[in-house]
């Protein structure tokens, strides 16, 4: 089920940041969580590949992946060896993907519930933060899949993990059906990776609505929804900690949207 829980103050924002449970056995406190952040209530989880070849996306989609490798296989010829790299490649780089982006961090998450849409409008609705459960998620894959993560004593697949299972989409959508997804941890390949914390689940063909899986398969997932009423609060609070586009995008990009919204006038 999808637990939503309404957000209108900085001491219930708190809460989510300080949510680390004891863990005995490293004697430490560790989440299991991972956030999606969304600038408006009314956005759905949906991925670039669904929003953009919409009802063809099953069909579309090899040929997306065949001629991005074709074309950027000069500047990373790893692609050719790993699909599952030519999405992840891919999808930071703006193509469509059936790839959803997550972060361990919250404060990365609730960086993009409040960014990324027009400054004017920024307190003219509710944003939204997603909390899942990767152990939870996790319990839901197919026994192989279970069994390499413990082989490998790992909490999420690398590429590599999961090009031993599977080198292709068809049987990896055999394998999930509509009960279950992989998380992927992609590869460090420059610092907006490392900076976002990023991770991204992998949707199966058969899962065409990504928040009717998490409500009928999960129950650890949260939905908050932060009050329009502290957005700029919120804000302007991870300013100062220094989360923003400066870090999130290293580069004069990055710097110059940072520098926009700093000096935005009301």
């Amino acid at each position: 089920m999808i637990n939503i829980v309404r957000i209108e103050t900085l001491e219930e924002i708190q809460k989510i940041l300080m949510d680390q449970k004891y863990d005995n056995n490293i004697q430490r406190f560790r989440s299991s969580k991972m956030y999606r952040g969304m600038p408006n209530a009314h956005y759905s989880l949906n991925t670039s590949l669904q929003r953009n070849c919409r009802n063809k996306k099953n069909g579309i989609e090899y040929c997306i992946l065949r001629n991005f490798t074709k074309y950027a296989a000069t500047d990373d010829p790893q692609l050719k060896e790993s699909i599952w790299r030519q999405m992840i490649i891919g999808q930071h780089h703006g193509l469509p993907t059936r790839l959803l982006d997550w972060t361990y961090s919250p404060l990365v998450g609730l960086h993009f519930a409040t960014s990324d849409e027009d400054l004017s409008q920024m307190d003219k609705n509710d944003c939204i933060l997603w909390e899942i459960d990767i152990i939870e998620i996790n319990n839901l894959l197919p026994d192989e899949y279970r069994d390499t993560l413990k082989k490998e004593n790992a909490f999420l697949f690398t590429t590599d993990m999961l090009q031993s299972l599977t080198t292709n989409l068809s049987k990896y959508d055999a394998d999930m059906g509509e009960k279950s997804m992989v998380i992927i941890e992609p590869p460090s390949i420059d610092q907006r990776i490392i900076n976002q914390y990023s991770y991204f689940s992998i949707v199966p063909d058969k899962v065409s609505d990504i928040e009717n899986f998490l409500q009928n398969r999960t129950k650890n997932t949260v939905k908050y929804i932060i009050d329009k009423n502290i957005k700029w609060r919120v804000r302007d609070m991870l300013d100062q900690m220094n989360i923003n586009e400066r870090i999130m995008y290293p580069g004069l990009d990055g710097l110059s949207t940072w520098l926009k919204r700093h000096y935005f006038v009301k």
